[in-house]
């Protein structure tokens, strides 16, 4: 039996005490399973945004979405994630990847290094961190993401949770410009995974990060301004990527289990402004999780 759906908003925009928690609160009333924040500059500093979301809230756990390994000394990261797992109860989840906005590190006056680099830097942080926690008796489930294969066979030997962006970073860009992988791309890099992890006792949980969300009859129509930005991606070609959901909610529900039925991906992010948006599709999965309605799927995912 395939996994049970699973979602998540990554929260993006702070704000002052009363209306953060009401987001909260509003995230939980639409029924999301975990409310995230990401680790940006300018963006909600991420545990002391969780703390207050998980004493607004009674269900939804609460996480890192993802933490900037660079950003972070491993001693007082495990202070950080020992205090705000008590303080939410044992509801944190905590996402770690390498970091990608080169001007956030210079902003900070930290050292971006090289892709290896990092990934040579987040691989310490895991396992210092690893140690840090058994220490304090302190267990939460990790999340790692990443696209290419050494942060990949890292996600398979160390993640609970195994996610993925459906998108790289332009080269050459310091300010973390993500291009989408097209579908083919994407069910590759899926697969080297999956290579990475046969030797698994227990398969991760996996997870997507959904950038797009438009229940619609007039998908050409929703996708108009990222087309006119974009004039070298076509309508078929957006409709096809995995991370982009723009369609009739049978559409978008049938898109979305034939990701988790074909490559396992159960756990479904999405992004603040998405929010609401997605409410209805995650209702309908939640009702219908196994059903499989005779529509014509928008961007059906390929091998």
């Amino acid at each position: 039996m395939p996994r049970p759906f699973r979602f998540g908003v990554s929260l993006l925009t702070s704000a002052p005490a009363d209306e953060w928690r009401a987001k909260c609160r509003r995230a939980e009333e639409l029924g999301y399973d975990v409310i995230l924040v990401p680790d940006h500059l300018g963006m909600v500093a991420p545990f002391p945004a969780l703390v207050a979301a998980a004493e607004a809230t009674e269900r939804p756990r609460v996480g890192t979405f993802v933490l900037n390994a660079g950003f972070w000394n491993p001693a007082l990261l495990a202070r950080e994630v020992t205090t705000t797992d008590d303080l939410t109860g044992g509801r944190l989840e905590l996402g770690l990847g390498t970091g990608y906005v080169q001007a956030e590190h210079d902003t900070a006056g930290l050292p971006f290094g090289s892709p290896r680099e990092r990934v040579d830097h987040l691989r310490y942080t895991v396992q210092e961190l690893g140690r840090l926690l058994d220490a304090a008796e302190c267990r939460v489930p990790l999340l790692l993401g990443g696209n290419g294969d050494r942060m990949l066979r890292l996600t398979a030997g160390h993640a609970d949770i195994a996610a993925f962006t459906g998108a790289s970073l332009e080269p050459g860009s310091t300010t973390g410009k993500l291009a989408p992988v097209d579908a083919a791309g994407f069910g590759q890099r899926v697969a080297r995974y999956r290579e990475f992890a046969a030797g698994r006792t227990e398969p991760a949980e996996l997870n997507l990060l959904i950038q797009q969300v438009a229940v619609t009859d007039d998908p050409a129509s929703a996708l108009k301004p990222l087309l006119d930005r974009r004039p070298d991606l076509s309508l078929e070609y957006v409709l096809d990527l995995p991370v982009f959901l723009v369609g009739s909610l049978d559409q978008i529900t049938a898109k979305l289990r034939a990701l988790r039925d074909r490559y396992g991906f159960s756990y479904l992010t999405v992004l603040e402004p998405c929010m609401e948006a997605f409410a209805p599709v995650a209702e309908e999965l939640r009702r219908n999780p196994l059903a499989a309605p005779d529509v014509p799927l928008l961007g059906s995912p390929h091998e």
